[in-house]
């Protein structure tokens, strides 16, 4: 445990040290202030509206812009050691594998989800301090989808970082991997559907295997409990999962999915030519 935490901190200290984490911090921070700045809080949506309103846009735009920004710094961990040449040095030390690989997986995860986290507790701050009513539960319901969401793209950036041999290479394939899940929401779905005549339950089941899907559609459940928004593919999702059904597999579906594809990069990264 020991080794693993130094590990971690490693790892912080790094990112920390490195531009792309201020820009990363900042996005989220201008984010959330140009939310407020919007009035976005005394706008009103299906009787929506004050903080909760603002809670529900940040999560829609963080749906887009942590998994880009988590696969793109995660995947050039473990390859970019590889390439600057210190990564024969890392593991010269009296750390073992198991405690290097997690310990950079646990340090990594602390830094993209911090900085999406605080941003969105400032954005609660700042309307309790305004007067707003605070919705704890949401709040609570909407940190666990993003820490879901954070660990889901975290096992993916991973296991795309330890199967290539480049940073090119493996930035490639992480903006693929992006695009292909924002490509498979419900506009492309559809056209699926109509072209090639597959029956709904089928095309739905398929959608909701992308972790970017499961975390939209949760998203919207706190204040659309029947999913009107999706049209007659809401029936399919609530009959088979039910209300509090779903919201138990949006919260730990992508992070079941992060913690295996995480594995299997570490089980090949194990079987590998270390250096």
């Amino acid at each position: 445990m020991k080794h693993l935490l130094l590990s971690a901190r490693l790892d912080i200290s790094e990112a920390i040290r490195s531009r792309w984490f201020l820009v990363y911090a900042l996005v989220f921070g201008a984010v959330v202030v140009g939310l407020f700045i919007s009035g976005l809080t005394e706008s009103r949506v299906m009787g929506f509206t004050g903080l909760s309103r603002l809670l529900v846009t940040y999560l829609q735009i963080t749906m887009a812009l942590l998994p880009l920004f988590v696969l793109l710094t995660t995947v050039r961990s473990m390859v970019g050691d590889r390439e600057s040449g210190t990564f024969e040095y890392l593991l010269s030390l009296p750390v073992g594998l198991g405690s290097w690989f997690w310990g950079k997986c646990v340090g990594r995860f602390l830094v993209v989800f911090l900085p999406v986290f605080v941003a969105m507790a400032l954005a609660v701050i700042w309307g309790a301090l305004k007067g707003l009513s605070i919705p704890l539960m949401p709040v609570v319901y909407y940190t666990g989808l993003l820490l879901s969401l954070a660990l889901c793209f975290l096992g993916f950036g991973f296991l795309i970082s330890t199967l290539t041999r480049s940073t090119e290479v493996a930035t490639g394939l992480a903006l693929i991997m992006w695009l292909f899940m924002l490509l498979f929401l419900d506009l492309v779905l559809l056209g699926i559907l109509i072209k090639t005549g597959l029956n709904s339950q089928s095309v739905i089941a398929f959608a909701l295997l992308n972790p970017l899907q499961v975390f939209r559609t949760a998203s919207m459940m706190l204040f659309d409990p029947q999913l009107v928004l999706l049209g007659p593919s809401a029936y399919v999702i609530l009959d088979h999962f039910g209300g509090n059904g779903y919201i138990v597999w949006a919260l730990f579906y992508p992070a079941l999915l992060g913690l295996v594809t995480a594995s299997i990069g570490y089980l090949a990264f194990r079987k590998s030519d270390l250096v």
